[in-house]
């Protein structure tokens, strides 16, 4: 069982990684029972301070989890550990939820941002 957004973009909450609240990160705060989000053109700026300072936060870590996750799609894996994460980034067990946490708050964003700019605005639910 997991926890959906949907709305004018649609996606997961990456297990035990991401807060249903998530997307407050960029600007915009949820409402009770489901969490409403609304951007639109006005918002972007704020959308796209959100990502750089995902970017920042992963530093080095961006592009290779990046990578890892390409790589993974590619070879039709049908999932990953944090033992997997661990190796292909070269880090201790501890770093691997933050930089899951960062990762997944940057796709979150990025979908926002894509949705903002084909549609001028964006509009989705939370599950809580």
């Amino acid at each position: 069982m997991g926890r959906y957004y949907k709305g004018d973009i649609e996606g997961k909450f990456w297990f035990g990684v991401q807060s249903s609240s998530d997307a407050d990160f960029f600007g915009k705060e949820g409402s009770p029972n489901y969490l409403s989000y609304y951007y639109d053109e006005e918002d972007l700026t704020t959308i796209e301070v959100g990502l750089k300072n995902c970017k920042n936060t992963l530093g080095k870590y961006f592009k290779e989890i990046e990578k890892f996750f390409s790589d993974l799609e590619k070879s039709k894996e049908m999932g990953y550990n944090d033992e997997m994460i661990e190796k292909a980034l070269k880090i201790p067990n501890k770093r691997v939820k933050f930089i899951l946490e960062w990762y997944a708050r940057w796709i979150l964003g990025e979908k926002i941002r894509k949705c903002v700019k084909k549609n001028k605005y964006c509009s989705f639910e939370a599950e809580l």
